[in-house]
């Protein structure tokens, strides 16, 4: 297949399953694997969640620019805040978990990206999302979260580095179990997750190829990603993740047949 086709084909799909909890990691290995696609650069990747990230900064713009400057009045001025508050818990959040995510990404990575282990990744965090959803209650609002919630958000997002767990889906799930209702629990997994692929952005740019399908894949992932984050932010006012925890599932049996297909 053309490679500007499979680059639009995979920003679509990293800019709707990023911010979904069914796993971007997942599908982007695998798309490729299933269609015997040439595997997916680190550059590329990191290039995809970069369009994601752009999509979290400009639908949350004005609630950055309040949690940045609140948080510099926090410490400079001494205004005390919510917003400031959240902005350095976020901070705190982040790097623990970011800390420990790269490393186990560095060092484990490569040996979970078999299809099985994603499909296994897929339909265990589906049945957790599902437990965790209907079971707990909703009785934390954004505005009301504190640092023991924020922090262990933060830490459960090294667990990312698994292809099929999904950085939203361990964010979200966590924060459910913590009590977090379902709105607040999708935009502080979004908030929390703007600072670790900026990082990675950084960390990955002097290994970025700046050609056709870079432009085409960050532009979809771009566009897509908003659409992702406007459908499920109106979705959750009215529903539950029942319906991602279903898809997580039946997508994962669908890996092991399509598995035990090739594998014959």
């Amino acid at each position: 297949m053309n490679v500007y086709i499979q680059s639009l084909i995979l920003g679509i799909v990293q800019g709707l399953t990023e911010l979904l909890p069914i796993s971007s990691s997942a599908h982007l290995n695998l798309i490729p694997w299933i269609f015997n696609w040439n595997d997916l650069s680190d550059s590329f990747d990191v290039a995809l969640h970069f369009g994601t990230l752009l999509a979290i900064l400009l639908f949350f713009f004005k609630d950055w620019q309040n949690l940045i400057k609140s948080g510099y009045n926090c410490v400079v001025k001494k205004e005390k805040n919510n917003e400031g508050k959240m902005f350095w818990y976020i901070v705190l959040a982040t790097i623990p978990g970011g800390a420990i995510g790269f490393l186990l990404d560095h060092f484990l990575e490569d040996k979970l990206k078999q299809p099985y282990i994603i499909a296994v990744a897929l339909i265990i965090m589906g049945i957790i999302l599902y437990l965790a959803d209907k079971r707990c209650k909703s009785k934390i609002k954004y505005e009301q979260m504190g640092i023991k919630e924020t922090f262990i958000i933060g830490i459960s997002q090294a667990l990312a580095f698994i292809p099929g767990v999904s950085r939203s889906g361990i964010t979200m799930t966590t924060a459910r179990i913590l009590k977090v209702d379902r709105e607040s629990a999708t935009k502080y997994s979004f908030m929390l997750s703007a600072p670790i692929v900026l990082a990675a952005t950084i960390f990955k740019f002097g290994s970025f190829t700046f050609n056709i399908e870079f432009f085409i894949g960050v532009i979809t992932s771009f566009i897509f990603g908003l659409i992702g984050i406007k459908f499920l932010m109106e979705y959750l006012k009215k529903e539950n993740f029942k319906i991602f925890a279903i898809y997580r599932i039946v997508a994962g049996l669908g890996v092991f047949m399509i598995y035990y297909i090739k594998m014959r």
